[in-house]
């Protein structure tokens, strides 16, 4: 399946993604609100063989997001897969990113999730306080659903995805 937008791409990670994927989680200006990882190269590659195991499976996937020249600029993990409904996270976005790879790489998401696997929503949450994020989900046309101690929860549909694409893509064409 070819997942590119119009300026980035999505890739599913390789054991060589290690140092990148590192140095964007132990960046203090990416990390504020990911869960904390281990600085050792080699554990990052080893939990990416995991990953790769279980994409084989089927039950987990991570992306390294690209732009359209191949430069890494972030990452995004779909991963939390229930009957009708997938979990997305870990989407960092570094200064390479180019001006709509947040908006774009999230419709690349969905585009994974609803098309390829079939899901018809999406659950996640979002850290308490990381308001950009969140305004940016809500625009999307997710709806809150509850809240943990660190975390609000949402989900968002397939047409409410289908139906923001639809309205903000042509105001970018």
């Amino acid at each position: 399946m070819d997942l590119q937008s119009k300026t980035v791409k999505l890739r599913l990670i390789e054991e060589q993604d290690a140092e990148f994927v590192l140095k964007l989680r132990l960046d203090d200006r990416y990390n504020q609100f990911l869960s904390s990882v281990n600085p050792s190269v080699e554990a990052q590659k080893e939990w990416i063989k995991q990953y790769k195991n279980d994409e084989v499976e089927g039950i987990q996937y991570y992306f390294i997001i690209e732009r359209l020249d191949g430069t890494p600029c972030g990452t995004v993990r779909i991963y939390d897969l229930k009957e009708d409904s997938f979990c997305w996270g870990s989407w960092i976005l570094n200064e390479d990113k180019t001006r709509y790879a947040a908006l774009e790489s999230a419709f690349l998401v969905y585009q994974f999730a609803f098309e390829h696997l079939d899901f018809t929503k999406s659950h996640f949450d979002v850290r308490k306080g990381n308001d950009r994020v969140i305004s940016f989900h809500e625009k999307m046309g997710a709806v809150k659903t509850g809240e943990t101690e660190l975390n609000l929860l949402f989900k968002i549909t397939k047409e409410a995805v289908a139906k923001t694409k639809t309205r903000l893509m042509s105001k970018l064409i």
